[in-house]
Formats: structure tokens, C-alpha cells, sequence
């Protein structure tokens, strides 16, 4: 009995060492797997290599902006610049004329804003102190020289001092009125020069730009047909360049016109107040003229 235990102790002896030697082989063997896994991480990273090439992208947008801006200058090939290059003699001078016309229309503009701004303000001088002084003379001399009003004043006081010979025979009020009115219609004169520059331009200017338009039509057909094509990228360039003069004898025209009736009405506006002051002239003057008769 004894000796069947000492085998059987023997034999657990056994198993208990066999199970130890077999544990650290089977979790050796069940851990390979983790490592033979690890590779397969270690390539996944390879993709992610990609976005190193993304530099390059970076590199195409420039190369694309620089060749941008080196095209800006010809992004229109058909503006005013390949115009004036490609047109005749003829077309150029159309558009040299359109030029000094607007130009021109712009000057007399201006010049004639400034002349009935400055008439209006000797105008309220001529009120304030013209009136106020004692005489006729001592009031014309008070005005600024080169006043229309201190012109008009004077006109006055020279028909009065003139009143002799064959022009005694006219009736003094008479006399002295139609002076008065021929330096008012001189003033009038005046603030008017330049106009009708401003109304030739406005009615004309379109048809300028017309022809100039005809002309470039013209020579566009022309050499589409000897070119014989006629594709939309070869007739939209010329055709297009041709109907720019349309646009700019337009706009010559418009600023000619509006201007010439914007200064008409401030014209008659300011030959209001230089009229009253030529009647109330003529009134005084046979006033003082009546007075020194009777004294």
C-alpha cells in the first residue's frame, strides 16, 4: 500500500513537472502571434508616407498663380489697348476725336461752373454795396474790376455823359436803356460761349462713335474672310474691339448733353439777377437825371 502511494506521489511528481515544462511553450507560442501582428501596424504607416508628396500640390498652384500673373496683361486680348494696336489710321483718328471732344466738353463744363459761381458772388457784393453808396460812380468804383455789374454800371453812366450830337435827338431813357441792355446782352454772351461746343458734341458724338464702329466692322469682315475662318474666338475679338466706339461716343455724348442743359438753366438763373440790376440802374439814372434838370 505504502509503496503504490510512493508511485502515485511519484507519478503527480511527474505531471506537476511535465505541466510546468509545457505551460512556458504554450504561452510562448500563444505571445508569437502578437509580434507576427506588430509588422502589419508597422506597414500601415506606409500610406500615411502620402501626405508627404502633398508639398508637391503646393508647388503646381504656384507654378499656376505665377502663370496667372504672367497672363494678366493679355487676360483681355480685346480692350482698348489691342484696339489703338490694331486699327488703321482711320479708326485712331476717330478716337483721337472722341478724345478732344470729351475733354473739351469736360473743360467748358467746369470753366462755366466756375465763371457762374463767381457771377453770383459779385452779384451779392453789387447788392450790398452798390446801392449803399452815394452816387453811381462812387458805387461802380466800389465794384471789382472786370465785374460784369461795374460794366453794366458804367455802360450807364457813359450813355448818360454821351447824350449829345445826333444822339440828342433820341429820347435819354430810351438811349440809356438800349446801352444798358446791349452790356447785359454782352454779359449774356459771355456766360453762353462754349455752349454750343457742348451741343455740337452731344448731338454728334454718337455718330462719331458709329462710324468709327462701321469702320472696325468693316475691316474685321474683311480679314475673317481672307483669314477664311470663321470661328467665334475669331469674329468675337474684332467685332467686339469695333463696338467700343459705340460705347465711348456714348460716352462723350451723355456728360455733353446733360451738361449743356444744366448750364443753360443756371445761365438764366444768374441773367435774373444781372437784368434786375440793369432796370433798377436805369431807374436811378433818370432819377438823378431828372433831379439835376430841375435843379
Amino acid at each position: 500500500m505504502l509503496k503504490t502511494t510512493r508511485w502515485a506521489t511519484l507519478a503527480a511528481l511527474l505531471m506537476v513537472a511535465a505541466a510546468a515544462a509545457v505551460t512556458p511553450l504554450v504561452s510562448q507560442a500563444q505571445g508569437q502571434p502578437a509580434p507576427a501582428a506588430t509588422p502589419a501596424p508597422a506597414t500601415a504607416p506606409a500610406p500615411v508616407a502620402a501626405p508627404a508628396a502633398a508639398p508637391v500640390p503646393t508647388t503646381a498652384p504656384a507654378s499656376k498663380t505665377n502663370g496667372a500673373k504672367g497672363t494678366e496683361v493679355v487676360e483681355n486680348p480685346y480692350g482698348l489697348d489691342a484696339l489703338w494696336r490694331g486699327s488703321d489710321w482711320v479708326a485712331k483718328a476717330t478716337l483721337v476725336i472722341l478724345a478732344i471732344m470729351s475733354i473739351g466738353s469736360w473743360y467748358i463744363i467746369v470753366t462755366k461752373v466756375y465763371e457762374q459761381f463767381k457771377l453770383g458772388r459779385e452779384a451779392r457784393v453789387a447788392e450790398k454795396s452798390f446801392w449803399s453808396a452815394p452816387s453811381v460812380k462812387q458805387g461802380a468804383d466800389g465794384l471789382k474790376e472786370g465785374s460784369p455789374f461795374r460794366f453794366i454800371a458804367e455802360s450807364g453812366l457813359e450813355a448818360q455823359s454821351k447824350h449829345t450830337g445826333l444822339l440828342g435827338n433820341i429820347n435819354l431813357s430810351d438811349w440809356v436803356s438800349a446801352s444798358i441792355q446791349r452790356a447785359i446782352d454782352n454779359v449774356a454772351s459771355r456766360l453762353g460761349d462754349g455752349l454750343a461746343f457742348l451741343a455740337t458734341v452731344g448731338s454728334t458724338a454718337p455718330f462719331v462713335g458709329l462710324f468709327g464702329t462701321v469702320w472696325g466692322i468693316y475691316h474685321a469682315l474683311t480679314a475673317i474672310g481672307i483669314a477664311g475662318q470663321a470661328s467665334i474666338d475669331r469674329v468675337a475679338g474684332p467685332v467686339g474691339e469695333a463696338l467700343i466706339m459705340t460705347a465711348i461716343g456714348l460716352a462723350v455724348a451723355v456728360p455733353a448733353v446733360l451738361g449743356y442743359n444744366w448750364l443753360i438753366r443756371r445761365n438764366k438763373r444768374a441773367m435774373e439777377d444781372v437784368r434786375a440790376f440793369g432796370a433798377d440802374l436805369h431807374a436811378v439814372l433818370m432819377s438823378a437825371k431828372s433831379q439835376a434838370g430841375k435843379a
